[in-house]
């Protein structure tokens, strides 16, 4: 089942773009810009870049506030601006951040490298965009991202692969806990207000329902009315032994799912679209199924 976002209109992002083109200092002609000047879309990627470019490097991410629903951002101009001076540009794709490409193809650039996610993992529209609670395709951004920053910055290529050895150290007990929990919980059914912790729920063997729901809210369309009852009957007869919402994102009908979940004693555990200010991607995935955990134990 596709799963469509709204892009933003081509003209404004072109304006945006030259803006930011006629405001950018110009460096000295050869000149290597220390640190390397690296641009994320979302601050996941982000955080993972700084990982492990270090003081190499300065990271700029433009989704980071907990608050606001990514599906609905609108690139400003100090986003263009950013975009513009970066050397290494990252994005998620599979249509969850359309708005990158746009800034992107406003202006040519021999030096700049970008990076797209889900094209590295075969991901595409219509496939489910959340494609960062996948630990797999995290460990290949990061692989890419390393091999970017090396052949930008030689100098520092062997720091960089010792901290994409240590990031992935870094992401084995995450994946020792997801192990157990398969183990423990794979076949069981659960539901979910929106797509946004599918790729987890798949890595534990889960399966989840009401898909149709999901992407309606995702999307922000109204479900139908024969996807509402599905929910509802789901929760009140417990044929899911637990309900994902996106604390994130806010919409009545998948609120009064919440409220109907506990009303009818199901386990409800929160997931976020951004990192949360002050955890790294390793403490974020790492809590996330701990609260899965708590919630459906032994």
């Amino acid at each position: 089942m596709p799963f469509p976002i709204g892009a933003i209109r081509a003209h404004r992002q072109k304006l945006f773009f030259a803006l930011a083109v006629a405001s950018a200092a110009v460096s000295p002609a050869g000149a290597q810009a220390t640190p390397v000047a690296v641009v994320a879309a979302e601050n996941f990627y982000g955080d993972v870049a700084k990982q492990i470019g270090g003081a190499d490097v300065s990271v700029t991410s433009i989704l980071s506030n907990p608050d606001e629903d990514p599906h609905l951002f609108e690139a400003s101009p100090s986003v263009a601006r950013a975009i513009s001076g970066a050397k290494i540009v990252i994005a998620s794709g599979a249509d969850y951040d359309p708005w990158v490409q746009k800034l992107l193809s406003a202006s040519n650039s021999t030096d700049r490298k970008s990076i797209v996610v889900a094209d590295l993992v075969g991901k595409k529209s219509g496939d489910n965009p959340h494609i960062w609670y996948d630990i797999n395709i995290m460990t290949a951004f990061a692989k890419a991202f390393a091999a970017d920053l090396g052949a930008i910055d030689p100098a520092h290529k062997a720091a960089y692969g010792e901290r994409l050895t240590q990031f992935e150290d870094s992401l084995k007990p995450i994946r020792a806990k997801i192990v157990t929990l398969h183990a423990r919980l794979a076949g069981r059914a659960v539901t979910a207000t929106e797509p946004v912790f599918g790729y987890m729920l798949d890595a534990l063997g889960l399966t989840s329902r009401n898909q149709g729901f999901q992407i309606a809210v995702m999307n922000n369309t109204e479900p139908s009315a024969s996807d509402v009852a599905g929910f509802e009957d789901d929760l009140k007869n417990h044929k899911v032994v637990m309900l994902v919402y996106n604390s994130q994102a806010s919409d009545p009908v998948a609120e009064r799912m919440e409220k109907l979940a506990k009303q009818s004693s199901i386990p409800v555990v929160g997931a976020t679209e951004t990192e949360p200010l002050g955890k790294a991607y390793q403490q974020w995935m790492s809590s996330e199924l701990d609260a899965v955990d708590h919630a459906l134990p032994k």
